[in-house]
């Protein structure tokens, strides 16, 4: 089976993104996954905060992040499963 990298980047930025995205919402109102976003988010995306701002902020992280990684997640494994 031969994967598509970029597909596959494009849907785990657009998942790790709204990951981040919708954790910080929640933590912004409720505290819910905080310990989670400062101990991961915050120290791995500079400018992030738990904030509005910082929602947006980890969404493109969050999806350049894994769209480059998982492009080469891909690429990888079409090279070791090639036929």
């Amino acid at each position: 089976m031969k994967l598509k990298p970029f597909a596959l980047g494009l849907s785990l930025g657009i998942v790790w993104g709204s990951i981040l995205f919708i954790t910080t919402w929640l933590s912004f109102f409720t505290g819910y996954g905080k310990l989670f976003l400062e101990a991961l988010a915050v120290s791995l995306y500079p400018g992030y905060t738990i904030s509005p701002i910082g929602s947006i902020i980890g969404f493109l992280y969050g999806f350049i992040d894994l769209l480059i990684l998982g492009t080469i997640v891909g690429w990888v494994y079409n090279k070791i499963a090639k036929e």
